[in-house]
């Protein structure tokens, strides 16, 4: 004689069909009723089934709910876009760009897709659309942004299961574009070129440091202490639609820095500080005047590169848009194929080129020592002649 049935032999998950490769699933947990479709093959969906009521015995259970990808991808763009590992808002500069790359590539396909039904095919079909008309590093970006969406989900347990596990490919990174990288000759006969320009300073201070655009246009007068010939770069100017420009902190923790810089360099920001008091003392620039710069003092948060449109104002902060800009204008009207950003990267991989250790380059850019290597070091060609001779000097007479 069989002792009395349990709930689970009573029936405790049921499959009925609803249409093709379409699947009702019933099932209880603590007593509890619910309700959720599945789409793929009947095999799957008792998989699934067995998945859901073992998650109620192992306290993992996600509520069904009718949630679409869509209202999800907006709801972790509201909270900050929070990855999956560190758990952190990023910037506002990023989730612009994060909710733009889901709201252009992701949303169009899938936004009404109940969010517990997605699955991993899905992906892989949207990722070919994508591919056919973008790039692969955008394609890849489009990814791991959506990957970190998913992912926060499956944490907060909105979905049993990110999808992105089975997927059957990611999008390839492809080639990394860092820009060019000018040796020291060009380096100086770029900075030269632009002496004249109102950007000459701020060139000559990205050529010198090896600092990012943002970090450049947010100096203050007190980051420079003339006596030690230092830099402290510890904010950076950031433009988004939200708030428009304002100041924060560096991109990173490493970003936050003191650095040495040289004689010239420190000597033409002094001179630039010195502007400044000019125009404080309405003195006209280039004119005589018997007055001690000295005793002129600047407010505490003046700019060292302060925006120059009318209504001039000591902190007024440039757009680095428009610097970029006129700096490409200029560059090429002189014959230079590089942006703005290279004279970063053309800046380190000249330090690397003399012989300066990666974790001073590093510590100097605010950089990741293994960023530095792997993405910024560029091959000049001085380079290069160099190591083929050193490998020449090696091996003199063997192949002969």
């Amino acid at each position: 004689m069989t002792g009395p049935r349990t709930k689970r032999e009573r029936g405790d998950g049921s499959i009925q069909p609803r249409g093709k490769r379409s699947w009702r699933l019933r099932y209880r947990v603590n007593g509890q009723r619910f309700e959720t479709t599945f789409t793929g093959t009947k095999a799957e969906a008792q998989k699934q089934l067995r998945t859901l009521l073992h998650s109620g015995d192992t306290g993992e259970h996600v509520t069904p709910d009718r949630l679409t990808v869509g209202a999800w991808i907006e709801h972790w763009i509201s909270i900050g876009c929070p990855g999956n590992k560190k758990r952190q808002q990023v910037s506002e500069r990023t989730i612009e760009r994060y909710a733009q790359l889901l709201r252009v590539h992701v949303v169009p396909t899938l936004k009404d897709r109940p969010l517990q039904q997605l699955q991993a095919s899905e992906i892989d079909a949207l990722y070919v659309q994508i591919g056919q008309r973008v790039s692969a590093r955008t394609a890849r970006h489009v990814h791991s942004v959506f990957n970190a969406c998913l992912g926060t989900a499956a944490r907060t347990k909105r979905i049993v299961r990110n999808p992105m596990i089975e997927l059957a490919k990611i999008p390839s990174p492809g080639e990394a574009d860092h820009g060019a990288a000018l040796d020291a000759d060009q380096l100086r006969a770029l900075v030269q070129a632009f002496k004249g320009s109102s950007l000459f300073a701020i060139v000559a201070t990205a050529a010198g440091t090896g600092a990012r655009r943002g970090e450049i246009l947010a100096l203050q007068v007190g980051d420079l202490d003339p006596d030690k010939k230092t830099l402290r770069i510890a904010r950076a100017v950031e433009e988004t639609k939200k708030h428009g420009l304002r100041l924060k902190p560096p991109k990173t923790k490493r970003g936050t820095r003191t650095i040495q810089i040289d004689d010239d360099l420190c000597t033409l920001l002094v001179q630039q500080i010195e502007r400044l008091k000019r125009v404080k003392a309405g003195i006209p620039d280039g004119a005589a005047t018997a007055v001690d710069l000295s005793l002129v003092t600047l407010p505490d948060d003046a700019l060292i590169f302060p925006a120059t449109a009318s209504g001039f104002s000591f902190v007024a902060l440039r757009r680095p848009r428009n610097v970029t800009k006129e700096f490409d204008r200029k560059a090429k009207a002189l014959g230079f194929d590089c942006c703005f950003h290279d004279l970063r990267g053309s800046h380190e991989t000249a330090l690397l080129d003399v012989g300066v250790p990666v974790h001073v380059v590093a510590a100097r850019c605010g950089h990741d020592p293994a960023v530095l290597l792997r993405s910024y070091a560029k091959r000049t060609h001085k380079a290069d002649t160099s190591a083929a001779t050193a490998i020449g000097a090696m091996l003199k007479g063997a192949f002969t």
